[in-house]
Order: structure tokens, then sequence, then C-alpha cells
């Protein structure tokens, strides 16, 4: 137990930590100058003072985004196979084990802790950029920090907290070794982590009208709403399915026989742990869909033409002249009258106020 929370407190770091390094001499750019040279950048970026290539550099905000969701893929595509591997390893949905669900908990269990950490020093970065701080930071200033990121980031702070302060005892202890099927079925809920993270890297380094961040957007939506938004109606459904109970009659009849629970049942007879889970986890992930779903269709709508696009560039037909607007009809009281002696346009006399 404690072996499998070590190696998950050294691994999830020490690859952010690596990664972070790998970019930072790829790109040949230390720490002070990386955040100096990027907010020059994003405080000329509008007047065009600083000519440097968006892909020429990396800030330490950008290393730190692009390694949080590099780790943050591995661990999904961790837990998807942890997953796949549990749910097509289990027959009887309530009793049948597998040691994945367990040791994986135990292994994944410090990756909450150290992305909270990860999104923390990106939100610091950030600032950082922003305020063109080259000193080191001060005891205020890291408190304004953290309190800046708990308001803008109190949703993720909040999940993060209830799966380690929650959900991990809940899985750990309080199953009794029930219900590995429905552990697996949580771990696929990872599966739209890498399409998430790749569109945020997608928007980091403004790629929006490529092809593939359409696609990924896409793919984001159907994974997103398959494997979080469906899975705990799904859960559910498997509960009442599997949840069999014995009926006997009474004699001379002295038969038995085994009955599925109806859907509506399955609230009154799950545990409390299992229905407290379900009532705090999927609001959020309604809520974070509906997020998605804005986001895709501001998207598409700043890439549709505006009406005066769409009049400007329409097409005429074939040998006619490009169409134009009428005049106004009272265009020709604006025009100044000729002179009928000189044939032109009276000047206009100068007075002194």
């Amino acid at each position: 137990m404690l072996v499998l929370l070590a190696a998950g407190s050294v691994f999830f770091p020490g690859i952010f930590l690596g990664s972070k390094q790998i970019l930072e001499r790829l790109m040949g750019w230390s720490e002070a100058d990386a955040v100096v040279i990027s907010a020059r950048y994003h405080g000329n970026r509008q007047s065009g003072t600083l000519r440097v290539q968006r892909t020429t550099f990396m800030s330490q905000s950008d290393q730190c985004s692009l390694s949080s969701s590099l780790v943050s893929s591995l661990q999904a595509v961790m837990a998807s196979s942890a997953g796949w591997t549990i749910v097509s390893s289990c027959r009887d949905v309530l009793k049948d084990r597998h040691w994945l669900a367990d040791a994986y908990i135990l292994f994944a269990t410090p990756y909450f802790c150290y992305d909270l950490l990860a999104m923390f020093l990106c939100y610091w970065f950030r600032l950082r950029v922003k305020g063109h701080q080259k000193a080191g930071p001060d005891g205020s200033s890291v408190r304004a920090a953290v309190l800046g990121f708990l308001r803008r980031e109190v949703l993720m702070v909040l999940h993060h907290v209830f799966m380690v302060a929650f959900c991990c005892p809940a899985s750990l202890v309080w199953r009794r070794g029930r219900g590995d099927y429905f552990q697996g079925l949580l771990f696929l809920a990872e599966l739209s982590t890498p399409s998430v993270c790749l569109g945020k890297v997608l928007i980091q380094f403004q790629k929006q009208d490529w092809l593939l961040h359409r696609i990924n957007g896409a793919a984001m939506l159907l994974i997103f709403f398959c494997c979080r938004v469906l899975l705990f109606p799904y859960l559910y459904y498997s509960y009442s399915r599997s949840s069999v109970f014995k009926l006997t009659t009474a004699p001379p009849i002295c038969c038995c026989r085994y009955a599925s629970i109806p859907l509506y049942w399955v609230p009154l007879v799950a545990p409390w742990q299992c229905n407290l889970g379900a009532a705090l986890l999927w609001p959020l992930q309604l809520y974070w869909f509906s997020l998605i779903c804005r986001g895709a269709l501001r998207g598409r709508r700043a890439q549709e033409p505006s009406t005066e696009e769409r009049t400007q560039s329409a097409p005429t037909q074939l040998g006619s002249p490009p169409r134009t607007l009428p005049p106004h009809p009272g265009a020709h009281l604006l025009e100044p009258v000729l002179d009928p002696r000189t044939k032109q346009k009276p000047e206009i006399p100068h007075i002194n106020l």
C-alpha cells in the first residue's frame, strides 16, 4: 500500500519536471529570460513592436501547461487501460475481483495532489508574465496568487479534494471488496482527458484554424458525453440488472428464483457512499459538458462570415457587372452646386470666430 502511494508520489511529479526541463533545454531559454521575453511579447503583441513568432519560444507558463497536459494524458491512458482490463475480466459485476482495482487507486491518488500543484504553477507563471515580475515572489504575492487561484479554479479544486478525501477511502475501505466492475467503469471516464488536453494545447498556441482542432473538438464532445455524462446513469442501470434478490413462493410450490430490481429502486438499495458520490460528481460533469458545448458554438460562430461579408462576396450572374448598393435618395442634396460663371465649386469662406 505505502509502496504504491510512494510510487505515484514520485512518478507523476517526476514526469512533469522531466518534460518541463526537456522543453526548457530544447527552446534554449532560462526561467528569467522566458518570463521577460514572454512578458514583452504579450505586452507588445497588439502593436507588433516585438517581431517574435509564437512558435520560436516557450515561456514558463507554456512549459508548465504543456507538461501538465502531457502528464494528465498519460494518467488518462493508464487509468483507461486499467479500467478496460477490469471491466473485461469481471463476469459477475458485484463479486468478481481484480487486483488492478485497488492497486491503481493507490497509485493514482497522489496524482490529484500533484495536479493541483501543477495547475497553481501554471497560474503563477501566467501572473508573472502579466505583471513583468523578474524577482522572486514574496509572501504577500504568493498569498494573493493562492487566493486568486482558488477563486478561479474553485470547482476543479473541490473536485480534486473530494476525490482524495472521499472517493479514495470509499473505493478502498467502504466497498469491502465488492464492485470492482463499477470501479473499472469509473476509470474509463478518463478516456476524454487526452482530447481535452489536446484542445487546450491547440488553443494555447493559437491553432484554432487547424483541421486537427475541429476533429478533436468533435471527438471531445462525443467521448465526454459517452464517458462522463452517460456514465452515472449506466452505473445505476448495470446495478439494477445485476442486483438480484431471491424470491421464494409459499408452499406447496416451494420454488425460488432470482430477479433484477427496477431502475428507480437502485438509489434506495445502493450504498449511500455511491449515491453521495454520484450526486456530487455528476452535476460537475454536466456543467463541464455545457461549457464544452458553449465553446464549440462560440468557435462555430466565429468561423461563420458576417452578413456584410456574405453580401459583398455574393456571386453575380455570368456577364453581369458586380452588385453595388443603390445610392441614397437624398445624396444629391449633399453635393456642392457649381458656379454657373466659372463652372467650379465655390470656395467656402473662412470665418474667424
